[in-house]
């Protein structure tokens, strides 16, 4: 189902909604592969999430600096900032790409879901 803008408060209906935040975001003496994890977990909740363009619009709007938002971590958001700083405008892609175990393991489809 695709939101459209108007229909109501996005967050309602975040694949998020009810996820403990200790997931999105890190306590400060979170570093390294606990870090990373922390960040996959989040991130694997938020690749089929029907607000992830909406959630990740808004953190880039208001700059917001810290957690996952719409399937990116805080350095994605910074790395973004500073190439649009540069004069770059790379379109962001729409989703996170599955890891490929992710997928049916359908030979047809290469082990992925079918695009929707």
């Amino acid at each position: 189902m695709e939101i459209t803008p108007g229909d109501r408060d996005w967050w309602e209906d975040a694949a998020c909604r009810g996820v403990e935040s200790s997931v999105f975001f890190s306590p400060d003496s979170e570093r390294g592969t606990a870090r990373a994890r922390r960040e996959q977990r989040a991130q694997r909740i938020c690749q089929d999430c029907p607000v992830l363009i909406r959630c990740r619009d808004h953190a880039l709007s208001t700059g917001e600096p810290y957690g996952v938002w719409g399937g990116m971590t805080e350095t994605d958001r910074r790395r973004h900032a500073r190439r649009l700083g540069r004069g770059e405008h790379r379109p962001l892609p729409p989703r996170h790409p599955r890891p490929a175990s992710a997928g049916t393991g359908d030979a047809a489809t290469g082990g992925q879901q079918p695009s929707r």
